[in-house]
């Protein structure tokens, strides 16, 4: 059974359940490029929300590639590559 792409969406979800959203801060926005730090989710929050990935799509991720993801975008693509293996089995 293939895994569907990890999207915006499914990231905004569970940005939301592992760290919640600062006050002010539209998600809803286009925020594919808007640093992290800009919406209000530090290295914790991050890491957190790698765990969260992790546990949803059952892969593994390296805090480096988490911790260095400064963008939605970075760190949409970096769960992509790790579900891409699973795609293609």
């Amino acid at each position: 059974m293939a895994t569907k792409l990890f999207t915006i969406e499914d990231l905004k979800h569970i940005l939301l359940q592992a760290a919640g959203a600062e006050e002010g801060v539209d998600l809803d926005g286009d925020i594919l490029d808007t640093p992290f730090a800009v919406l209000g989710y530090e290295s914790l929050a991050l890491l957190e929300t790698g765990g969260f990935i992790e546990r949803e799509y059952d892969i593994s991720l390296d805090d480096d590639d988490v911790a260095d993801a400064e963008t939605p975008r970075a760190l949409i693509e970096a769960v992509n590559a790790q579900l891409a293996p699973v795609q293609a089995a």
